[in-house]
Formats: structure tokens, sequence, C-alpha cells
């Protein structure tokens, strides 16, 4: 089992820019995929993106072009960098975790993330 932690969630004006970042630690963590999936007010949980251990991405239709997701394998690290935020990106943001064999994922306890008008 993966343990994730979370940080550098909070408020942002739109149009501006936030950096999540995500410890993991764990005997499989540097060879999971890692990623973040976000939950707004009333919405679904839904994907943002997620990153494999050897730098193959993949972003949410809703972000592409303006979140940039990244890692350390070194350090067990995942970042999302958020830029051109809008006010619908608000919502709580889940780092994740799991093994490229399996689609169970590790979560984090989550982050809020509240973007202004």
């Amino acid at each position: 089992q993966v343990q994730l932690v979370e940080s550098g969630g909070g408020l942002a004006q739109a149009g501006g820019s936030l950096r999540l970042s995500c410890a993991a630690s764990g005997s499989l963590a540097r060879i999971n995929i890692m990623g973040w999936y976000r939950q707004g007010p009333g919405n679904e949980r839904e994907l943002v993106a997620t990153i494999s251990s050897g730098g193959l991405r993949n972003y949410g239709d809703s972000v592409k072009g303006r979140f940039t997701i990244s890692r350390d394998v070194a350090k067990s690290t995942v970042y999302l960098q958020m830029d051109s935020l809008k006010p619908e990106d608000t919502g709580v943001y889940y780092c994740t975790s799991r093994p490229p064999w399996s689609s169970d994922n590790s979560w984090g306890p989550g982050t809020q993330v509240t973007v202004s008008s």
C-alpha cells in the first residue's frame, strides 16, 4: 500500500497559477502510475492527469494545454502545475497512485483549490 500526502492547494484568481505536490511512500511508490483527480461542488470525481514512471502523460480534456503533470521518480513525488486557472477548476484535488498492472488506486486525503472570478 502506498501512502500519499498532498500540498500546495489554496486560493487563486482566474488566470492565475498554483502548483500542487504529492509525496508517496511505500514499496511500489517509484514504479506506480501517479496522478491527480478532482471533484468540484456538485460534480463527480474526474481525471485531471496521470504520469507513468517512464514519463507517459495523460490529461483530462478540460485541463489540456493549461495543466502540466511531472514527477521526480527518485523522490517519489508528483507535481501538478496549474496555469490559466478558471473558476470551474475549483474543487478538491486528490493524488493517486497505482501499480501499472492494476486499476486500484491509492488516494491521498485531498487538497482544496479555489479559483475566484
